[in-house]
C-alpha cells in the first residue's frame, strides 16, 4: 500500500514539469531518479567534463561528442545510485522529513519494480561505456565497488562525505583515460581537486539533516564538524583550488585558468563565509551554488586549453 505524507519539509518539488507533463505511471520513477532535481546529476558530471576539457595534450575546444555521451551518462549513473541509496534508506528514510515521499519510502514503488529499474539503468550505461577504450571501460566497472556500498557509510564512518567524493569524481578518472588512455599526476590532481570539493559541498549538504540524523544514528561530517564546520569546508575547498592549480601547472594551462580559479575561490568564500548552517533551506541553496563553482572551473578549463 502507498503510503501518503505532508511534509512541508520534503525534498520532492510539486508542480513542476514532471506533475504536469510526464505520464501518472512514470512520475514515481522520474522521482526516484531525482530527474527533477538535477543538481546532483549536474555535480557528478562536472569533473568528468573536468577531465574530457583539460586532458587533450594538443590543446583546443573539447569534443562534444564526449561531451553529451558523459552527460547521458551521467543521467543514468546518477539514476542508478539514487535507486541503491533508496533501497538501502527507505526505512530511514520514511522516519526523515525531507525524504518521507521519496517513492521506495512512501510504498510508491516495490522493491522488485525498483531492482527492474535499476538493470534497466545499468544497461543503458553499459552502452555508453563500450563505446571507450578497454582502460576506460574497466574503470567504469570499479566505479561499481564505490556507488554500491556508499548508503552503508553513513551507517558505519563519520565521513560518508569522502566515500561520495571517492565515488562522484570518479568521471574525472574516466574522462582522462577516454582521452588519453593512461593515468598521469595530472589525473589524479584532478581527482584530488574533485573530492575535497565533494566534501565541503556535501558537508553543507549534510547540515540540512543533522537532527534527524542524530535521533536515526545516522553519521555524518556535518555532524562531525559541528561547529567547526565553516573552518573545514574552507580548508577542503582551499586544498581543492590548489590541487587544481597544480593540474592545471602539470597540464600546460594558460594564464586565463588561473584567472578563472580566481573567480571559483571568490564563490567558494561567498560560500564558506556566508552560510548559515542552521537554516536548511539556505543549506539546500548553498549546496546548489556548487553547480556554478564547478561550471567556472569548467570555463577556466577550456579558456586555459584555447588560448
Amino acid at each position: 500500500m502507498v503510503k501518503y505524507f505532508d511534509h512541508k519539509n520534503s525534498d520532492i518539488p510539486r508542480n513542476n514539469w514532471v506533475d504536469r507533463i510526464a505520464p501518472t505511471a512514470a512520475r514515481p520513477y522520474l522521482r526516484l531518479v531525482r530527474i527533477d532535481r538535477p543538481i546532483g546529476t549536474w555535480l557528478l558530471l562536472l569533473p568528468g567534463w573536468w577531465a574530457l576539457s583539460i586532458a587533450p595534450k594538443g590543446g583546443g575546444l573539447p569534443d562534444p561528442l564526449l561531451f553529451i555521451l558523459f552527460g547521458v551518462g551521467a543521467i543514468l549513473m546518477r539514476g542508478a545510485g539514487c535507486v541503491i541509496n533508496d533501497l538501502f534508506d527507505r526505512k530511514f528514510d520514511s522516519n526523515v522529513s525531507r525524504t518521507a515521499n521519496r517513492p521506495l519510502a512512501s510504498g510508491a514503488i516495490t522493491i522488485p519494480r525498483a531492482f527492474i529499474f535499476l538493470l534497466i539503468l545499468f544497461t543503458f550505461s553499459l552502452l555508453i561505456l563500450i563505446q571507450f577504450n578497454r582502460l576506460s571501460i574497466i574503470i567504469g566497472f570499479l566505479s561499481l565497488l564505490l556507488i554500491i556500498p556508499y548508503p552503508l557509510m553513513k551507517r558505519i564512518t563519520w565521513w560518508p562525505q569522502a566515500w561520495l567524493g571517492l565515488t562522484f569524481n570518479w568521471g574525472a578518472i574516466l574522462g582522462w583515460t577516454v582521452i588519453n588512455n593512461e593515468i598521469t599526476i595530472s589525473t589524479i590532481l584532478l581527482y584530488g581537486a574533485g573530492f575535497f570539493w565533494t566534501l565541503s559541498y556535501d558537508t553543507i549538504y549534510a547540515h540540512q539533516d543533522k537532527r534527524d540524523d542524530l535521533l536515526l544514528g545516522i553519521k555524518s561530517t556535518a555532524r562531525l564538524f559541528g561547529n567547526k564546520s565553516r573552518f573545514y569546508i574552507g580548508i577542503f575547498f582551499a586544498i581543492s583550488l590548489l590541487l587544481l592549480v597544480l593540474c592545471g601547472f602539470f597540464s600546460n594551462l594558460s594564464w586565463p585558468f588561473y584567472i578563472g580559479l580566481v573567480l571559483a575561490a571568490l564563490q567558494a568564500i561567498w560560500q564558506t563565509f556566508t552560510i548559515n548552517f542552521d537554516d536548511p533551506k539556505c543549506c539546500l541553496f548553498y549546496f546548489r551554488s556548487n553547480r556554478n563553482f564547478g561550471l567556472i572551473v569548467l570555463v577556466a578549463i577550456i579558456f586555459g586549453q584555447i588560448t
